[in-house]
């Protein structure tokens, strides 16, 4: 492990030559979530902090992409980023963050901000506290468009809830927003569980972030696929949350995260245009890689190890590097 450091510092030297990885986390949930395993809790998150610590330098984005165009960013350069606005960033991730006096970027959905809850989630804790063995999801949809017919998902054990999640995420995810959100109110519909209200921030909460000197950024307001929308749509989508966030910070936002954020998948370059167009400085993507001081800065590469343990960490940020 001690080879680790100097490795990165070969890989991510400072000035003209250097590159700026920028990591992604969505949740940092109390203890590990039976149906998502993989994602962060505070044990993992507190461990990859003190590694990020050990081994980068952990800049503010702003400041880092701003180095990154004058070719000052110093040696190992990083920077933390979470997407969507959920509470639990506030509650579970800040106070890390603090302990460990890094600052961190966060990109909201600024629809869903005190009290909303995203589509995938309602998804998500539908399965997780229907009370039914199965779930049938057959003859979804509108009565004037094609049935969307999933069948009788097993949910009785943690393992079929995960399996059925990722089925029916995958199936809707890309269906037009008016479209999905009619099949996943159905969808709750028939899990018959009382769903959460508290899994996104408040506005109190995302002034907490700012005046502990977190970094907020603009993720559109309802989360779409935005190469799925029309250009009135999508610039819509990119300056409300713009606009919403500056009325509640009183400040200027400069950065931008696309949702989903696959390159040509999820957004394409007319977004990236748009946003540079709505007034932001730099915009991120989830395509993986380094940035370095030729990459457009409206396409800036991100992505996150998930390994547990330090070494399959280290060795992934070294791979995301070459």
């Amino acid at each position: 492990m001690t080879l680790l450091r100097p490795l990165f510092s070969v890989l991510s030297p400072a000035g003209a030559r250097a590159r700026l990885s920028i990591l992604i986390f969505h949740r940092v949930t109390p203890q590990v979530d039976p149906l998502f395993p993989g994602e962060a809790d505070a044990q993992r998150f507190d461990d990859v902090l003190g590694w990020l610590k050990r081994w980068f330098n952990i800049l503010p984005l702003d400041t880092a992409v701003q180095r990154l165009q004058e070719g000052s960013l110093p040696a190992r350069a990083a920077s933390i980023t979470f997407d969507d606005g959920y509470a639990d960033n506030a509650t579970v991730a800040l106070p890390l963050l603090q302990r460990h006096g890094l600052t961190a970027t966060f990109f909201i959905a600024t629809g869903y901000a005190n009290g909303g809850r995203m589509w995938n989630d309602t998804v998500i804790e539908a399965v997780r506290r229907c009370a039914a063995p199965t779930l049938e999801l057959d003859g979804l949809g509108r009565g004037n468009s094609t049935p969307l017919s999933l069948g009788r998902l097993a949910i009785a054990t943690d393992t079929a809830k995960r399996a059925a999640i990722r089925t029916v995420l995958a199936r809707i995810k890309y269906l037009p927003p008016a479209e999905r959100a009619f099949i996943v109110s159905q969808i709750a519909d028939r899990a018959s569980a009382a769903l959460p209200t508290d899994l996104m921030m408040t506005s109190a909460q995302l002034l907490q972030l700012r005046n502990a000197g977190m970094q907020i950024g603009a993720h559109t307001a309802s989360h779409p696929i935005l190469r799925t929308l029309n250009d009135d749509d999508a610039t819509r989508e990119i300056q409300a949350s713009k606009t919403w966030l500056e009325q509640l910070l009183g400040e200027r936002v400069a950065l931008f995260a696309y949702p989903n954020g696959k390159p040509g998948t999820d957004y394409t370059d007319r977004d990236a245009a748009l946003a540079r167009r709505l007034g932001f400085d730099a915009a991120v993507s989830t395509a993986a890689g380094a940035a370095t001081a030729g990459t457009n800065l409206f396409h800036l590469p991100r992505f996150t190890p998930w390994d547990r343990g330090r070494m399959g960490f280290g060795v992934r940020m070294v791979r995301n590097l070459r």
